[in-house]
C-alpha cells in the first residue's frame, strides 16, 4: 500500500510548547488534560510522571500545576493562584489572544460573539473573560444568530482557534448585514488553516484517507469532515490499533493527515502498519 502524507499535519506550535513544558517539569500535574490525545498523555505520565488534576480540590500544597493548552476559565485561574502551589501556564498563545480580546472589548462596551463549541474547554475559557456573562454569546451556525439578543449596538466577534474559516466568514457576513458596528478578530490559528488546506488537497487525489487524532479533538474532527467532502472513504482513528484492513481492499494510494495534538511517534506507527498491508 502506497502512503502519502499531507504537506502539513500533526503537532502545532502550541502543543509542541506545552509538551516541552510538561517534560521539563517532571513529577507535576496538569489542570485538565494537557492536550486532546490520550496516548501522549499516557507517555507523559509513564516517562515524566506528569499526572492529571480534574478539580482544584485535588491540588496539595507545593504541587506544581501546569495549565492545559486550551486554558482554563478566569475564575479557576484566579482560585488556582491563591493556592500555595507552583503554577506553570502552558496555555497556547493563540488561545490567550481571544481571551484578551474578549476582556478588552467587553470592557469597552461591546457585546461578544464567539464562534465555537460551547462545551469545548478553550471556548469556556475565552467566554469567562467577558465582563457581562449574559452578553457573551456562543454560536456554531449563522442561523443561530436569530436566537441571539445583544445588549449593545456594537459587537466584537472571535472564533475558536480550530474552526473552519469559511464558516466564520458566513457568520461575520450575517452579523454585518444586521448590525452597524462589528469588530471582527480572526483568531483561527494559522496552523489550523495550513493543516485543513493540506488535508483538503490530499483528499482529492487519494483512494482512502486516514485522519489520526483524538476523537474528542475539535481540530481533528474538522480535518475528518474536510476529507469526507472529497474522499468518502475517510476514517478517523486514534492509533494504529484502530485500523481495519478491510478499508484498504482495492485501494492503491492512502493519504494521511493528523490533528494538532497527534505526536509523530503515533503517526509513524500508523504509517508503518498501512505500508505492511498487502
Amino acid at each position: 500500500m502506497e502512503v502519502k502524507l499531507a504537506s502539513n499535519y500533526g503537532f502545532c506550535f502550541g502543543v509542541k510548547r506545552a509538551i516541552k513544558i510538561a517534560e521539563d517539569y517532571t513529577n507535576s500535574a496538569t489542570m485538565g488534560p494537557l492536550i486532546h490525545n490520550q496516548d501522549e498523555i499516557n507517555r507523559l505520565k509513564n516517562d515524566f510522571n506528569v499526572g492529571l488534576y480534574t478539580n482544584l480540590s485535588d491540588i496539595k500544597e507545593n504541587d506544581t500545576v501546569i495549565i492545559r493548552t486550551h486554558g482554563i476559565p478566569k475564575n479557576e485561574l484566579k482560585d488556582l493562584r491563591k493556592l500555595n502551589a507552583k503554577v506553570i501556564n502552558a496555555t497556547c498563545p493563540f488561545v490567550t489572544t481571544p481571551q484578551q480580546i474578549v476582556k478588552k472589548m467587553s470592557k469597552e462596551g461591546y457585546s461578544i460573539l464567539i464562534f465555537g463549541d460551547s462545551d469545548h474547554p478553550e471556548v469556556k475559557g475565552v467566554q469567562s473573560y467577558g465582563e457581562d456573562q449574559d452578553d457573551v454569546h456562543i454560536i456554531l451556525e449563522p442561523s443561530d444568530l436569530e436566537k441571539v439578543i445583544f445588549k449593545n449596538n456594537k459587537i466584537a466577534t472571535v472564533a475558536q482557534t480550530t474552526k473552519k474559516k469559511e464558516k466564520y466568514l458566513e457568520i461575520v457576513n450575517a452579523l454585518i448585514l444586521k448590525n452597524k458596528e462589528v469588530r471582527v478578530f480572526n483568531t483561527i490559528c494559522d496552523a489550523t488553516f495550513e493543516n485543513q488546506d493540506a488535508a483538503r488537497e490530499l483528499s482529492k487525489e487519494v483512494d482512502i484517507m486516514i485522519v489520526i487524532g483524538g476523537k474528542n479533538s475539535s481540530n481533528t474532527k474538522q480535518l475528518h469532515s474536510i476529507c469526507l467532502e472529497n474522499c468518502k472513504d475517510s476514517y478517523l482513528i486514534e492509533n494504529e490499533l484502530e485500523l481495519n484492513i478491510s478499508w484498504f481492499l482495492n485501494k492503491k494510494l492512502c493519504g494521511i493527515t493528523a490533528g494538532a495534538s497527534t505526536p509523530d511517534w503515533i503517526i509513524q506507527q500508523v504509517v508503518d502498519k498501512i505500508k505492511s498491508i498487502n
